[in-house]
């Protein structure tokens, strides 16, 4: 394989599908409102798999807010089989999430082994997003 071909670059689409959702606000003595959110989420399209995550939130009173999280995704990519970890950056306003993600450098495992890649999602928030994920191998 070389370099060249390593390093094309694919974009894969997924539907995102929250499966649990928990929060545990942990300062709430002025606003916005700290929270840690726990979910579990699965991935159906060009990524196949399932991801736990964890999000810190800063809540405020109208509902909006931004969060960062992340991610271990498990399961396939486009034909390959594996696992890596999706730092987020979010922001959710009037009920729906806007956010970019990227790999973590070195996370890749199996398959996905030397994975990079980034990318976001959109949807509703604590329900359904619709993924994407530009990626390529180094």
């Amino acid at each position: 394989m070389t370099a060249q071909t390593r390093r094309e670059r694919r974009r894969a689409r997924a539907k995102i599908i929250v499966q649990r959702a928990e929060a545990s606000p942990y300062d709430q003595t002025t606003s916005p409102a700290l929270v840690e959110i726990r979910l579990f989420e699965t991935f159906t399209g060009e990524m196949v798999g399932e991801s736990p995550v964890r999000a810190l939130q800063a809540l405020r009173a109208d509902g909006s807010g931004c969060l960062v999280s992340l991610q271990r995704f498990r399961g396939r990519l486009g034909s390959r089989q594996g696992s890596f970890v999706l730092q987020g950056s979010e922001t959710v306003e009037k009920g729906r999430i806007k956010a970019s993600w990227f790999v973590v450098p070195g996370s890749g495992t199996g398959e996905l082994a030397r994975l990079r890649g980034e990318g976001g999602f959109e949807g509703v928030f604590g329900k359904s997003s619709e993924g994407w994920l530009e990626y390529w191998f180094e």
